[in-house]
C-alpha cells in the first residue's frame, strides 16, 4: 500500500509550485537504461533551490570570493554579504512516477513544503514541457547554519532568508 503523500506528489501540478525553471536534457544526462540518470535530479535540485535563494533571499554563496556581488547583466545585486551563514543539506527523497530522457525539455517547479526556524524543506516537481502530468516529485532539505562552526545559530535563518522562503511556502491541502 503507497503512502498518502506518495499519491498526494503524484497529483502535482505545475500551479503547486511557485517558482519555475526550464531545463535543457543533454545526451549524456541519460543513463544506460535510457533515462535520466538519477544525479541528474538532485543537480536540478540544488539548481533551482539556489537559484531561489540567490534570487529571492539574498544569498551569495560566493561571498568569500566576490565582496561585491553583481548580478550575472551586470547591475547592482541584491545578495547580501554581511551575514555569515550557509545552507546545507541534511535530507534528500525522490519519488518516480515516469522516466524522462534526453532530448526531453524539462520544466521544474519548486516550492517550500516545511519551514522551519533555521531549516526549510524545499519539494522540487519535475515535468516534461507541455504534458501535465508530474514525473518526479522530490524534496530536499537545507539547515542554515553559521559558516565558522557549522552549527544552527541562536536566531535561527536571518531575516531576509526567512522573508524569501514565506513567498514559496505552499499551501496546508500540499503539504508533504
Amino acid at each position: 500500500m503507497e503512502a498518502p503523500d506518495f499519491e498526494a506528489k503524484k497529483r502535482r501540478k505545475r500551479s503547486d509550485f511557485g517558482y519555475h525553471q526550464v531545463h535543457q536534457t543533454r545526451w549524456f544526462d541519460n543513463d544506460m537504461y535510457a533515462h535520466l540518470n538519477n544525479t541528474v535530479y538532485t543537480a536540478l535540485f540544488d539548481t533551482i533551490a539556489n537559484a531561489y535563494l540567490i534570487e529571492h533571499c539574498g544569498r551569495n554563496p560566493f561571498s568569500v570570493n566576490n565582496p561585491t556581488p553583481t548580478s550575472v547583466s551586470g547591475q547592482p545585486s541584491n545578495l547580501s554579504v554581511g551575514d555569515d551563514q550557509i545552507g546545507l543539506i541534511v535530507s534528500t527523497h525522490c519519488d518516480f512516477f515516469a522516466s524522462v530522457a534526453f532530448p526531453d525539455v524539462l520544466e521544474v517547479g519548486l516550492r517550500v513544503a516545511k519551514l522551519g526556524s533555521s531549516s526549510v524543506t524545499w519539494e522540487i516537481g519535475v515535468f516534461r514541457k507541455g504534458e501535465e502530468d508530474v514525473k518526479m516529485v522530490g524534496t530536499y532539505t537545507h539547515v542554515f547554519v553559521l559558516r565558522e562552526t557549522m552549527r544552527v545559530g541562536k536566531g535561527g535563518m536571518v531575516k531576509q532568508v526567512r522573508q524569501g522562503l514565506e513567498k514559496l511556502l505552499g499551501p496546508p491541502e500540499a503539504k508533504l
